[in-house]
């Protein structure tokens, strides 16, 4: 792309009005913006791929959390990966490819201190988003932190085939669980846990009370929970520690659409277990991403390390690739493809 044909504006995705309950379509709008000229030190990025995350969702409503909310009528924000078309920045430079935080828009002009270069010769671009990005990490601080895994520790993982869950069941077993069980929601999903993730079991949360199927799968109780969905799963898991047991509180995907939700009711057993409830924020942890890199990276090129990802094509998709997602509709990673 010469000097001449580069972008002045950009396609982008705004929160037109906070969701009440689920969010529908009415509440978004797709619009062109105007590119402001790259100024020192700042890189304009062509985006090639979008991820699109449950955490989102908290976003768009202005509770209080852990991250700032989207402003209504702005374009909205989240990681992406993209080639550098102009660089004003030492490090970088034309063609380079670089992940970032100024999603769901086509082009972004944006500081390259918030930039991370990537090679797509080590991995695929797809892969920074996901197994090699946020969500990798999320699951390796997480076990290795929080649920300090230790060899022989039975662990439970709910939303076990999302992107975060993928990862925690097998980087669980790497580290020397002894058993790991995984909650999904469909017959298709528990088999791709056992026979693709190495999950030694794993159940459809929609057959049946996830307290009784989990008594099954680990009629001994469990060592670690690492919960992405909160709700009947918490509170099932309280119901089956054993001693000095680890809950590691990730994501509650069960709540994030305001539904009503029932329990946990059984939290004296924490006191009778012993057990620790533990939350974390990845981006207070980077002090771990070195031996993220090197660890997973190692694992992904040895091939003991799988990952699945589900790809949309098309910034217009975004919307329709993070409603499916919300849903439950994705294998691993919810990748949108520009």
């Amino acid at each position: 792309m010469s000097e001449h044909t580069l972008p002045t504006t950009a396609r982008a995705w705004h929160l037109d009005a906070r969701p009440e309950g689920r969010p529908v379509a009415s509440d978004f709008s797709l619009r062109e913006v105007d590119l402001p000229t790259p100024g020192p030190g700042q890189l304009l990025v062509a985006n090639e791929y979008l991820s699109v995350d449950p955490y989102m969702r908290g976003r768009m409503s202005d509770k209080k959390s852990y991250i700032e909310p989207y402003d209504v009528d702005a374009p909205m924000d989240g990681p992406a990966v993209g080639r550098v078309l102009v660089s004003n920045a030492e490090g970088f430079a034309p063609g380079d490819h670089v992940v970032h935080v100024l999603g769901w828009r086509d082009y972004a002009v944006l500081d390259a201190a918030t930039a991370q270069k990537v090679d797509p010769n080590l991995a695929p671009l797809t892969a920074y988003l996901g197994v090699l990005g946020v969500t990798g990490l999320t699951a390796y601080i997480g076990l290795e932190r929080f649920a300090k895994i230790k060899e022989g520790d039975t662990v439970f993982v709910s939303g076990a085939a999302g992107a975060v869950g993928s990862q925690v069941g097998q980087i669980a077993k790497l580290k020397g669980a002894g058993r790991v069980i995984g909650s999904a929601g469909s017959d298709e999903k528990v088999k791709l846990l056992v026979e693709e993730y190495g999950y030694d079991a794993a159940f459809n949360y929609k057959n049946g009370p996830v307290a009784e199927q989990l008594a099954q799968a680990a009629p001994d109780g469990i060592d670690v929970f690492f919960d992405n969905v909160g709700g009947e799963h918490l509170e099932a898991a309280i119901g089956a520690l054993k001693l000095h047991a680890r809950i590691v509180l990730c994501g509650m995907v069960s709540q994030y659409n305001d539904e009503k939700v029932v329990g946990p009711r059984n939290l004296w057993n924490l006191s009778v277990t012993r057990s620790d409830i533990l939350s974390f924020m990845f981006s207070e942890e980077l002090d771990l991403q070195p031996d993220f890199v090197r660890e997973v990276g190692g694992w992904l090129a040895e091939g003991k390390l799988r990952y699945r990802e589900t790809v949309r094509d098309g910034l217009d998709n975004t919307l329709d690739a993070f409603f499916a997602m919300m849903r439950g509709e994705n294998v691993g990673k919810m990748i949108v493809k520009l």
